[in-house]
């Protein structure tokens, strides 16, 4: 009888200790980045050290094309993107920017380990190397996905002529915690990213490009962030996409050069503003 009693709450506690211990695997797939894609003869491969010492690794992908002011595109992609190619990918759809991506924190071949906090740490760094190594008369962070959370909050930190965060989320334990409604979560969760705080009264102009059909970003967590952000230029669901095959949506090239005209336009407003 006792057995029987004891099993569940067990077998229960056995779940949240494998939640606990395996969240950073689950959070980085790092395993799962891909080999990188080629990079064109004009790139280059910066190096930075981070606050704790680890040596990270970059892309710069120089314009295809020179138009007008000279902009700077930093990328911040998701848990499962090769930063080369994710590099890559962010310089066919703006030939005409300067491209910046760094392999996050324990992301071969930059050391360490993966961890939300290293990730938040380290992006004002490759924001001030970039800025210094291309010295562009804009600045727009671009992220994808878990990069979305890492661009708000960048944009907290530094000052940025733009954001586009695509597949976004307002706070990393609301998405988890909605996926496990039935573990304590936000006491398990050790990794902490808080997007619709770090974007709140911020007065870059940002822009918001989701999926409709995205089940890893609940609408619900996307719309979160929507009402938080201080100045909103754009805002865009692509009907038919999913949380992963949004970049090959037909829809998404237009979208993204939509969304970088807007923030352009959209000038930088005082906090408590927001556009319309």
């Amino acid at each position: 009888m006792w057995w029987l009693l004891l099993t569940p709450p067990a077998v229960y506690l056995a779940i949240c200790a494998a939640f606990y211990f395996g969240q950073t695997a689950m959070l980085f797939p790092v395993g799962q980045a891909g080999r990188p894609d080629p990079l064109p003869g004009s790139a280059e491969r910066p190096e930075l050290v981070a606050g704790s010492g680890e040596r990270l690794h970059g892309v710069h992908i120089p314009p295809a094309r020179r138009s007008g002011e000279r902009l700077l595109i930093l990328g911040f992609g998701g848990n499962g993107w090769n930063a080369q190619s994710a590099a890559i990918f962010m310089a066919r759809l703006f030939p005409e920017a300067d491209v910046v991506v760094f392999h996050y924190r324990g992301y071969a071949p930059s050391g360490g380990r993966p961890a939300a906090e290293a990730l938040l740490a380290d992006a004002p760094l490759i924001h001030d190397f970039a800025r210094e190594h291309v010295r562009p008369a804009r600045t727009v962070a671009l992220g994808f996905s878990i990069g979305s959370g890492v661009a708000a909050s960048l944009a907290a930190r530094r000052r940025l002529d733009g954001l586009i965060l695509v597949t976004p989320f307002d706070s990393l334990a609301s998405v988890a915690a909605g996926h496990y409604p039935w573990l304590p979560v936000r006491l398990l969760l050790g990794h902490r990213m808080e997007p619709a705080e770090d974007l709140a009264g911020n007065s870059t102009p940002a822009a918001i490009i989701a999926g409709g059909r995205d089940t890893l970003i609940p609408a619900a967590r996307t719309q979160g962030l929507r009402l938080a952000v201080g100045n909103l230029a754009y805002d865009e669901t692509i009907a038919g996409a999913g949380h992963n095959d949004i970049y090959a949506d037909p829809a998404f090239p237009e979208a993204m050069h939509r969304a970088l005209r807007a923030i352009a336009r959209a000038r930088i407003r005082s906090p408590g503003s927001r556009s319309r």
